[in-house]
């Protein structure tokens, strides 16, 4: 096994949409498209299991530093090394959020601007 598969995502864990009002578009997708809730934070976090990712709509504050778009969160097993790895190459880390018994995610932008997440599930490193 190369070094790179020690921190290589395990999955798309999670796909969510930065939405103004999350839950109008919940409406929306829920029945144009049929997505079946899996989970939901208020009306500030829609999540839905579509095939073995997640797809989501999020509020700004839910989706900080995202303020726009489509975000890709992918699975992995630690954070060690990461900002190093993405600074390396011309990424910038915009911080670590601790979600409690939920796990962790840390958001950076790639060298484009694009805002993508790392998530590390509860009880590891």
């Amino acid at each position: 096994m190369s070094a790179a598969a020690d921190f290589a995502p395990q999955r798309l864990q999670n796909v969510f949409v930065v939405a103004e009002r999350p839950a109008v578009l919940h409406a929306f997708y829920e029945s144009a498209l049929g997505l079946a809730l899996k989970f939901q934070d208020k009306e500030r976090w829609f999540q839905y299991g579509v095939g073995n990712t997640n797809v989501a709509l999020a509020c700004r504050e839910e989706a900080a530093p995202a303020t726009a778009g489509l975000v890709m969160v992918f699975e992995v097993k630690d954070f060690d090394g990461a900002r190093e790895r993405i600074e390396a190459a011309g990424g910038e880390v915009l911080g670590t959020r601790d979600m409690g018994a939920h796990g962790a995610v840390m958001s950076l932008r790639d060298p484009e601007g694009n805002i993508v997440q790392l998530f590390r599930r509860a009880g590891t490193p």
